[in-house]
This record gives structure tokens, C-alpha cells and sequence, in this order.
């Protein structure tokens, strides 16, 4: 939590706890650190990994997109000219 009176810059990442509502800003920041990616750049630090393991992740993780892409496809009703009636 910051003083509105300082002038500081925050560096990083930060999120300003209102009213004494914590939890929201708890929920917030791990959304923030959720989509800064940190978590998981800590996970893949943690231990070496084989640069053969990394490209068949890098592999399956592509084709699970492409898999879930087509399903959605798949899914969507078609679009263009309805039937006459």
C-alpha cells in the first residue's frame, strides 16, 4: 500500500488496496502475475530441461492449439444464407 502523498515511482508490479479491501487486491495482483508469466518462468528456471525435451513441449503444445481450434470449428453454427421458408 502507497501513500497518495509520495511521489515514489513503483517498479514492478503493484496494486493499490482500496477501501481496506485486500482481498480484491489480492485477486488482482495474482491476475496481473498470471498474465506477466512470472510463476511460470520461476517453474522453468527451477531445473535444467534438455533442449529436445523443450521443443517436444514446445511441439505438443502447439497441436493441443490446433486440435482445440479445430473442435471450435467444429462447433460454431454455420454462417451465410439461411433457408427460405
Amino acid at each position: 500500500m502507497r501513500n497518495k502523498n509520495e511521489n515514489s515511482k513503483i517498479i514492478g508490479l503493484a496494486v493499490e488496496v482500496r477501501n481496506g479491501d485486500f482481498a480484491y487486491a489480492l485477486r488482482k495482483f495474482k491476475k496481473k502475475v498470471q498474465e506477466d508469466g512470472i510463476l511460470q518462468e520461476l517453474r522453468e528456471r527451477e531445473a535444467f530441461e534438455k533442449p529436445s525435451v523443450t521443443r517436444a513441449k514446445a511441439k505438443k503444445a502447439g497441436i493441443s492449439r490446433w486440435k482445440k481450434k479445430q473442435s471450435k470449428m467444429n462447433e460454431l453454427p454455420p454462417t451465410g444464407n439461411k433457408a427460405k421458408r
